[in-house]
């Protein structure tokens, strides 16, 4: 910016030089011109036509004349002469003025030049000044772009190293917890097994004795019936008059047969249901079965015979866990408990 002041100021202080370069040169020409016109002598033309008056002139006069013109011409060209001299050497010094005028122009262009020459290193060094301070901070904008770059990637790849540990603390607390749940499933599963098994050792210690009172019942009867037959022949007219009462008799027993089935029919089906699973879905379904039992309770199979399709899933699944039914001594209820059908509910 001053660089450029600077080169302003110099061409404002050569307009006057040059102005006044231009006013001498002006006047020296108009000097020579009037000097020109006044070194020439006028010489009269005779009109044409005129008369000429024939006159008588005195020597004398027209000597002191010509003597006063000739002092004239001279003293005229002496000053010429002098005028001359005068605006020659105004010439000189006008032309020595122009010469310093041009030197000083020349001078003044040169600074000048360098001045516009320095303006424009100035004006480079300056774009280049510019251009290395955008250029640097543009590598610090990039290097601040890149660090940010980087430090948001370490706060994400934390974040996710984060997020990874979460999840693996969840992972591994579902596993303990899953773990956990299995070891108290397989401790239930161990305590039913065991529960199972007491209950089936006991059923089958119940069977063994059911079966040895059966079969000490069956021997029992056989002698009774063995004796009964002996005494049949002898006693078959003692009898005779009391087989109204023995037809009673039979009929009770026969009701009696029919109630206890019935009884131990309710039994099955109560241990059935409380070994039953089902959710409450199935409230107010039912399912009938048919079941095969050997004489001492053992089952021999089971069948589905109507009924809801899960619940008799559920049904057949329970029996097979109870495997071992109570059965009564007597011989007639127990063929009658050996195939029995019961229609299970849940409860």
């Amino acid at each position: 910016m001053s660089e450029t002041k600077k080169v302003t100021h110099k061409k404002d202080s050569l307009a006057p030089a040059l102005a006044i370069s231009a006013a001498l040169h002006l006047v020296l020409v108009i000097a020579l011109l009037v000097g020109a016109d006044f070194g020439k002598t006028a010489t009269p033309t005779p009109k044409a036509g005129s008369t000429i008056d024939a006159t008588v002139i005195d020597p004398a006069v027209v000597n002191a004349q010509a003597q006063k013109i000739r002092q004239q011409r001279a003293q005229a060209k002496q000053e010429e002469a002098e005028r001359l001299k005068r605006l020659e050497q105004q010439a000189q010094r006008l032309e020595q003025q122009r010469e310093q005028e041009e030197q000083r122009l020349r001078e003044v262009k040169r600074q000048k030049l360098e001045a516009e020459r320095q303006a424009r290193e100035e004006k480079k060094r300056l774009a280049e000044q510019k251009a290395q301070a955008e250029e640097q901070a543009r590598i610090a904008r990039e290097k601040a772009q890149q660090a940010e770059r980087e430090r948001q990637r370490k706060l994400e790849e934390k974040r996710q190293a984060e997020l990874a540990a979460e999840q693996a603390e969840k992972a591994r607390q579902q596993k303990l917890a899953e773990q956990r749940k299995a070891e108290e499933a397989a401790k239930k599963a161990e305590a039913e097994r065991q529960r199972k098994l007491a209950e089936r050792k006991k059923a089958e210690e119940e069977a063994r004795k059911a079966e040895q009172a059966r079969q000490e019942a069956e021997r029992k009867a056989e002698e009774a019936k063995r004796r009964q037959q002996e005494q049949e022949a002898a006693l078959n007219d003692l009898f005779s008059g009391l087989e109204s009462e023995a037809s009673q008799r039979q009929s009770a027993r026969g009701q009696f047969i029919q109630d206890e089935v019935a009884r131990y029919g309710a039994i099955f089906t109560q241990m059935i249901q409380q070994r039953l699973l089902v959710d409450d879905g199935l409230t107010g379904q039912e399912c009938v079965v048919n079941m095969r039992l050997s004489p001492t309770g053992l089952l021999l199979d089971v069948k589905e015979k109507a009924g809801n399709t899960r619940l008799c899933r559920a049904t057949k699944t329970a029996v097979v866990s109870v495997s071992q039914f109570p059965m009564p001594d007597d011989g007639d209820i127990i063929a009658k408990l050996r195939e029995i059908e019961l229609t299970v509910r849940p409860n």
